[in-house]
């Protein structure tokens, strides 16, 4: 019992080393972590992800897309493997666990194969994805949405963040190759594993050191664009104007109202707006923002999805114009039932409470769930805080779940 409590305690401070050396690759040092897809601070993360596989024996490459694999290999040639991962791109000013502890995660259930001489029938990957959090490109989840073929390696190579820079071109900026393979077959992955903080009181409140996710909210994404016609602010009469941020601002504030008649635990969110000129005495002459919608039932998704635009489109005549432009639609995922049965399983025999939970936030796991089998477990999250610096999970909570996920990684890849 004493040596698994050292194997305990040493992980517990390797996941708290690495937790803490990535969080320093932040272009706000001080506020929170920002490490937005392609930027210097992506190349610096994803230095020391493939420095530490490569200390872990595993073998390193990275995909056409970013993303980065550490592969130990399996004992049947050609089969497929099984992925344990997460994002390490972040928002803006967020904070240093959402994405990398799940990274971690990998990392760690790959050295637990490998100091406990397992050798894995089916191949084991650590996985390290790019910009899950749509926090430069937007619309999010587009490492494992390229991977899987969901958005093509043209549309992946045509989309540019607001500043009109292209995937591929920031790529390059940081020594990347998207003329690498892409795209992974479904056939060659078995299962996908991710360990994510909770975001949100659960766990905490309840004391439960572990939640296994049993389904994902659906979620969609819209661009809408507001035009009017700009003017001066001194000299233009208020019944002459076509203000664009007057118009979207109706938009705005409405949009929550229309979440709570929908109900069911359906929610909307203004998360990116642009104003155009943006100068303090001109009158706008176009609006650029973001809609996310989620709820947990699809006909709700749909429902606030419908709602929305309709409000939008409300607000053109009179000289302002509106375009609304979907960007990401996704159904509610459910979580793979044998995997939850083994997660189920390695939490009773290693005597660790759980619970079971949905998840009100969109992962990569949901998009691996059309493919392939997945199992996703939470810790708690201190005050539930997330997206923000003050974000925080004990890693303690943290090495009890790698080890969960490395009992089902090593059931799945029938290691021995």
């Amino acid at each position: 019992m004493s040596g698994k409590r050292e194997q305990t305690g040493e992980l517990r401070q390797r996941i708290e080393r690495h937790i803490e050396a990535i969080g320093e690759f932040t272009a706000t040092p001080g506020e929170g972590t920002t490490r937005l897809t392609f930027s210097e601070q992506d190349r610096q993360a994803r230095d020391y992800i493939k420095r530490v596989m490569t200390e872990y024996g595993l073998h390193v490459r990275e995909d056409g897309f970013g993303n980065i694999f550490g592969r130990l290999e399996g004992a049947i040639e050609g089969a497929p493997a099984v992925l344990v991962g997460s994002h390490f791109d972040s928002v803006p000013n967020g904070g240093s666990y959402d994405g990398p502890a799940g990274v971690v995660a990998g990392l760690e259930v790959a050295r637990l194969f490998r100091e406990n001489g397992l050798k894995p029938k089916y191949p084991l990957e650590a996985v390290a994805m790019i910009e899950e959090e749509g926090g430069r490109f937007i619309g999010g989840l587009l490492g494992s949405r390229a991977m899987l073929g969901i958005v093509s390696a043209e549309e992946f190579a045509a989309t540019k963040d607001k500043d009109g820079i292209a995937t591929v071109e920031a790529m390059r900026a940081i020594g990347l190759d998207p003329a690498l393979p892409g795209k992974r077959e479904a056939a060659d992955i078995k299962a996908f594993l991710e360990l994510h903080i909770e975001q949100g009181p659960i766990l905490e409140e309840e004391g439960i050191p572990i939640g296994i996710v049993e389904a994902i909210v659906g979620l969609t994404q819209i661009q809408v664009t507001v035009k009017g016609r700009a003017g001066h602010a001194g000299t233009t009469p208020m019944d002459r104007r076509a203000d664009a941020l007057a118009a979207a601002s109706k938009i705005v504030a409405k949009l929550p109202e229309l979440a709570e008649e929908q109900g069911n635990g359906t929610v909307a969110t203004i998360g990116r707006l642009n104003v155009y000129p943006n100068g303090a005495n001109v009158i706008p002459d176009k609006v650029v923002f973001t809609a996310d919608l989620r709820a947990g039932r699809e006909e709700d998704v749909l429902g606030i999805l419908e709602k929305a635009e309709a409000l939008a489109n409300s607000a053109a005549g009179n000289g302002i114009e509106v375009e609304i432009e979907r960007q990401l639609y996704i159904r509610p995922k459910r979580m793979s039932g044998t995997v939850i049965a083994l997660l189920e399983a390695g939490s009773r025999e290693r005597g660790i409470a759980y619970r079971p939970m949905n998840s009100g936030a969109g992962h990569d796991a949901m998009i691996f769930s059309d493919y392939t089998d997945v199992g996703m477990l939470f810790v708690p999250s201190r005050g539930g805080i997330s997206h923000h610096p003050a974000e925080w999970s004990d890693a303690g909570d943290l090495a009890r779940a790698v080890e969960i996920l490395y009992d089902t990684a090593r059931a799945l890849t029938e290691a021995e």
